[in-house]
């Protein structure tokens, strides 16, 4: 047997290469697992943008000769155990989690538990817990087997996206939100992508919260027609919201531009939380800007203090309750927020990732992948 992976050069992220390498015999304690099918986003995008800084890379390394030039980069996704050295890990159990972009790829279970499981492999010890959990779909509250692909799609993001409600409604919206005061007006660039509009979609259910969706003039129908944004205006409109606003700015694009001019413009912006870089040809340091830091937002972080506040039952009650609502809209077969657009094969996988990176794309579109 063998394995197929999509290679993606780490300074360029245009340049990729699809390289097939023979399957090694599993050690003691390894499962092997296809990869089924897995969700390309600007998420994942983002992930690559910052892959040094932030560790993306480190997750599946590419082997030690060209490991400093390429990296494979991790996707959410569903796979199944083809292979197991595990005993308490049986052949064909179906599994949720952050996966590469490969055909399959072979994980060291520890912390087993009936929900799931940690990848123990040395490289991510030292790596955040909360992507090296893999869940058994049998036993998971979030699955359902009829929609997959919603869940490999909008599941990570959603939960970055409550995450940031969250974070923000713990912080009081960083002095913006004032008692008898005008409303904070959350400013979120990038707002067609997913990760935006479920962060919108959470914010909306908020008293005294003005929701701005910021996006190019091409995407303003569509960011209106999902209706979780009180007003969505291009990037060039900023002038139609007063200098003094009270506000915050949620940065999914990673403009250097766009972040400037708002840095610029608003006198009262309390906050400017950076969460990623949909713009890969638009990103820039956040140095030396009016205003408030640029402060990058790591969901990990507001999961351990909540879990800490709350425990970890009570946190999943609260995210599982928040998924069922936001996919009873976004899912709507009346008026879907996505449609799937699958793609299967090296040649058509690697066709999907060059137009999720140069953007552009359908923002209904959600697209699912394998390259089995």
């Amino acid at each position: 047997m063998s394995t197929i992976d999509l290679l993606v050069r780490k300074d360029q992220l245009s340049t990729t290469e699809l390289r097939r390498s023979e399957d090694v015999a599993l050690n003691t304690g390894e499962i092997r697992v296809r990869i089924d099918k897995f969700a390309l986003t600007a998420n994942n995008i983002t992930y690559a943008a910052f892959g040094d800084a932030m560790h993306y890379w480190s997750f599946f390394p590419v082997s030690a000769s060209d490991g400093a030039i390429f990296g494979r980069i991790p996707v959410w996704g569903f796979g199944t155990v083809l292979e197991s050295q595990h005993p308490e890990v049986t052949v064909g159990e179906k599994l949720y989690g952050y996966y590469p972009m490969s055909s399959s790829v072979v994980l060291t279970p520890t912390r087993l538990s009936l929900s799931g499981f940690d990848d123990g492999a040395e490289h991510r010890a030292g790596l955040h817990s909360v992507y090296n959990r893999y869940l058994r779909c049998n036993s998971d509250p979030f699955y359902s087997s009829d929609t997959e692909e919603t869940q490999a799609l909008l599941r990570p993001l959603f939960v970055t996206s409550w995450l940031i409600d969250d974070f923000m409604e713990d912080n009081n919206y960083f002095g913006a939100k004032a008692e008898g005061g005008p409303p904070a007006v959350m400013l979120l660039s990038s707002a067609s992508s997913k990760t935006a509009y479920g962060t919108a979609f959470q914010m909306a259910q908020r008293e005294g919260i003005e929701v701005v969706g910021l996006t190019s003039e091409g995407n303003v129908a569509f960011c209106e027609s999902l209706g979780c944004y009180h007003r969505v205006l291009t990037y060039e409109q900023l002038d139609q919201i007063s200098a003094d606003s009270p506000c915050v700015y949620v940065d999914f694009a990673g403009n250097a531009g766009l972040r400037l001019a708002i840095h610029t413009r608003f006198t009262q912006l309390k906050y400017s939380c950076a969460i990623g870089g949909t713009h890969v040809t638009q990103l820039g340091g956040g140095k030396d800007l009016p205003g408030p830091k640029a402060t990058l937002f790591f969901a990990p972080a507001q999961i351990k203090k909540r879990s800490g506040e709350w425990g970890g039952e009570e946190l999943g009650r609260r995210l599982v309750q928040a998924w069922r609502a936001f996919v009873a809209i976004t899912a709507n077969p009346e008026a879907p927020w996505m449609t799937v657009d699958y793609h299967q094969g090296s040649a058509s996988v690697a066709a999907a990732y060059k137009q999720v990176l140069a953007g552009g794309n359908d923002p209904r579109l959600g697209y699912i992948l394998s390259l089995n």
